[in-house]
């Protein structure tokens, strides 16, 4: 296994410590820091599997299949404890989670016709935010002007979701039509 194969499945095992590092009320203070660390550490192995990949010519059908995976397995269980700690409204994380299923039918379907979907400025703007969302919701420090950047950020991201997914159907809607 190449080494941009071993930073994702590194990224999928940091989803257990990471979780329960926001679900343990018990760990207070150091369990809501330890989060944030496991979250960036994760976060930053997506960033740096893809370079190291294409750099070195290392890209793997494995790497294909399971990047975008343990991408959606992290911000999902993110998503997922932050509606269980009350910090997200449920609804809003059904968006996000419903724009990555889709999408990820949409690269099924094409990826059936031989057609590779590259990613698209709108969604690297849509992940950014997302994770910059997730982090300052993790942190939540109680003071009126951070929680309105919390706030903003949260429909920040929602809305990058939201205009990403449309771009993307918009500009792949060919790949559902039928093929002969």
């Amino acid at each position: 296994m190449n080494l941009p194969n071993k930073l994702t499945v590194l990224r999928v095992i940091l989803i257990v410590p990471f979780v329960i590092c926001m679900l343990l009320p018990q760990l207070g203070t150091v369990g809501t820091y330890a989060a944030v660390a496991i979250f960036i550490v994760a976060s930053l192995t997506d960033l740096l599997d893809g370079k190291i990949a294409r750099k070195y010519n290392l890209v793997t059908n494995f790497g294909k299949f399971m990047d975008p995976l343990a991408d959606k397995l992290l911000v999902a269980a993110a998503l997922i404890c932050l509606n269980s700690n009350g910090k997200l409204a449920a609804w809003i994380s059904i968006i996000i989670i419903s724009r990555e299923f889709i999408i990820s039918g949409f690269r099924l379907v094409a990826s059936d016709n031989g057609i590779v979907i590259a990613a698209s400025y709108w969604g690297k703007f849509k992940t950014t935010f997302q994770l910059l969302m997730i982090i300052m919701l993790i942190l939540d420090f109680q003071n009126d002007i951070y929680q309105m950047a919390c706030l903003v950020m949260t429909y920040l991201a929602l809305a990058l979701t939201i205009i990403s997914l449309i771009d993307y159907v918009v500009k792949n809607k060919d790949v559902l039509k039928e093929q002969k």
